[in-house]
């Protein structure tokens, strides 16, 4: 369970149900929710920008030596 604790400029504190907290850019929640909102976050993988971002820093890495 992840409660919202409270706000503190653009930051959501979050905190569970062992009472540890941490922040979440407010910008990630949706505008409606206040203090004491119980939510539930999902985390997922994105594949595709995970390769992608693999393939970039290679590139920069080669071309970095390369020269």
């Amino acid at each position: 369970m992840y409660v919202i604790d409270r706000f503190e400029g653009d930051w959501a504190i979050i905190e569970t149900d062992n009472r540890v907290t941490f922040n979440l850019p407010r910008s990630v929640l949706t505008a409606d929710l206040k203090e004491g909102d119980i939510i539930n976050i999902l985390v997922s993988l994105d594949s595709e920008a995970t390769k992608q971002r693999s393939k970039n820093a290679k590139s920069l890495l080669e071309n970095f030596f390369d020269q």
